[in-house]
């Protein structure tokens, strides 16, 4: 190698401003845990899994505002092939791109197809996710629906292995928090709750939902996604709503 070689700048690739979005909103919601004390929420459990799920909302937040396309937080309801982590497997997915222009394929579309972003989490042994204590919120008359759900089929990217029917939160392509699946001017926000219970892990949700156990009766906690697409967790377990308080031993969730 000559000294002329030896002077030249090696070119070395640069981050992008959808990774550096989405290591700096991840930075943000672990610190902002930390200082409000998660240990009020209940288990380790539950401390660890509503840290990891709000990492996962603000990595498709910021890979919206980042790519300018719609994104989504999905959790898993069913899955045919692997049971075991039905309502504990959370995945980011965007939605399709047309390779050849680089835009959304279907941009104005209320159900979109999606391809996965990122390699999701798994909530920890024994925390699940809650589709009866999540709801979205509509802002004018204070009514609520159950969190929507879509099949694995519209998602590009699904292992075989987690094929199924996934619930879907979605952020439109400024990072908003958005309406419900076919719903217009809705004016949304909604909250994601997670528990620790017990379920039989080889059969699907439906067929085994997850139950309230005497050590778990107060280990919930999730948080709030607010119209503006920012999260705020929940203090204290009573808070994920009213149906929260009729919950007992034995109670399904």
């Amino acid at each position: 190698m000559n000294l002329e070689t030896q002077l030249q700048p090696r070119h070395r690739r640069a981050f992008t401003l959808v990774e550096m979005l989405v290591v700096i909103a991840i930075m943000s919601v672990l610190m902002t845990a930390g200082a409000i004390g998660l240990g009020n929420l209940g288990g380790k459990g539950v401390t660890s899994g509503v840290a990891t799920a709000e990492a996962l909302f603000a990595e498709a937040r910021a890979t919206a505002v980042g790519r300018g396309l719609r994104s989504c937080v999905l959790v898993a309801k069913t899955l045919k092939n692997a049971p075991a982590d039905d309502l504990r497997r959370i995945l980011v997915a965007t939605e399709e791109v047309d390779p050849t222009t680089g835009q959304a394929k279907d941009p104005t579309g209320l159900s979109p197809s999606w391809e996965l972003a990122s390699r999701g989490a798994v909530l920890p042994d024994q925390t699940f996710f809650s589709a009866k204590l999540s709801n979205k919120t509509g802002n004018e008359k204070g009514s609520s629906v159950s969190i929507d759900t879509i099949q694995s089929t519209k998602i590009k990217g699904v292992k075989s292995s987690y094929e199924g029917e996934y619930y879907i939160y979605m952020f439109n392509s400024q990072g908003l928090a958005a309406d419900p699946l076919g719903a217009k001017g809705f004016g949304g926000g909604s909250s994601f709750v997670i528990g620790s219970g017990a379920r039989a892990a080889s059969k699907s949700s439906k067929e085994a939902p997850p139950k309230v156990t005497a050590s778990g009766k107060k280990d919930f906690g999730g948080f709030l996604v607010w119209k503006n697409g920012l999260t705020s967790v929940f203090r204290n377990p009573d808070q994920t709503g009213s149906a929260f308080n009729s919950l007992k031993v034995g109670s399904e969730f």
